[in-house]
């Protein structure tokens, strides 16, 4: 049984774009990334995973069940929005607590641990806070239950970066008691150090779905080098070659394939400097947005 399972989940707004037949299928235990650009459908598909918004086809379930037709798995997710609103005049604590009695058990010592690891005060009223520290609150209030699934919509918008590290431990924390994490971000570096597997979404619909340590093994390699001579590009129109970049003597690109195919180009040349390394995340997602453009 999938801790989620996507087939075909379909969302139309009228004439406007939702997500188009989106297929997901993560494991128990897993942590997964969900990566698009703002408006790519990211949150989109996850309210209707949850069920607050309704699919116009195709079905959603969590841990094998549909969450509007059985609300009570709802109590096994943590959902932290990309954006949390809150009543102003509240003090976190009784927000918190609030939150808490849903789930009928005591929450009071989780609470507290975790407002210490985030350095959140529970005193403070919510119309004192900053939006950083409104995050925070969304953060405690998504994992005060200890929940089996973790949903996180742009998790680390508004986190300075010693809350980003501190949360990153803390969900890879949860990973490690069992929890999946489905987490979904623009922020590519986030991705890459987090997740086991990763979806590329683009206007809806998924154009990529691989386990992160395909996408960053050998097969992809970033390439740089210095000539002596001005070199003609078109040297480097072979399959495999993306992103080529030249300014005067000096080139760039990814290439994907045989490592002797390039190489036995390179020794064409007169090399002044070489340089072959790992691509990051970023460049690799940005060849596949460019490859399906």
């Amino acid at each position: 049984m999938y801790a989620i399972e996507l087939k075909n989940l379909t969302k139309q707004y009228g004439a406007e774009r939702g997500i188009i037949d989106v297929n997901i299928a993560i494991e128990q235990g897993e942590i997964f990334g969900f990566i698009g650009p703002n408006g790519a459908g990211k949150s989109t598909t996850i309210r209707t995973l949850l069920g607050l918004i309704k699919p116009t086809s195709g079905s959603a379930t969590i841990f094998g069940k549909n969450s509007v037709q059985h609300p009570e798995v709802r109590k096994e997710v943590g959902y932290l929005p990309s954006e949390v609103f809150y009543y102003d005049n509240m003090r976190v604590v009784d927000l918190l607590k609030y939150s808490a009695s849903f789930y009928k058990k005591d929450c009071n010592k989780r609470i507290q641990e975790l407002a210490k690891v985030l350095d959140l005060d529970l005193k403070k009223k919510i119309n004192d806070l900053s939006f950083g520290n409104k995050k925070k609150v969304g953060i405690v209030q998504g994992l005060l239950h200890e929940p089996k699934l973790i949903i996180l919509d742009e998790p680390t918008s508004g986190l300075d970066p010693l809350m980003q590290q501190r949360f990153f431990e803390l969900i890879e924390a949860e990973n490690k008691k069992g929890a999946t994490v489905f987490f979904s971000s623009h922020i590519l570096s986030e991705v890459q150090r987090l997740c086991d597997r990763v979806a590329f979404i683009k206007k809806g619909k998924i154009i990529q779905l691989e386990r992160m340590s395909v996408l960053k093994e050998h097969s992809y390699k970033r390439v740089v080098i210095e000539t002596k001579t001005d070199v003609d590009k078109d040297v480097f129109a072979l399959d495999g070659v993306s992103d080529l970049k030249q300014a005067g003597n000096s080139v760039s690109f990814i290439y994907k394939g045989n490592i002797n195919v390039i190489t036995e180009k390179l020794a064409q040349l007169e090399l002044i400097n070489l340089s072959v390394e790992d691509p990051d995340l970023e460049e690799i997602f940005l060849h596949y947005y460019e490859k399906e453009g």
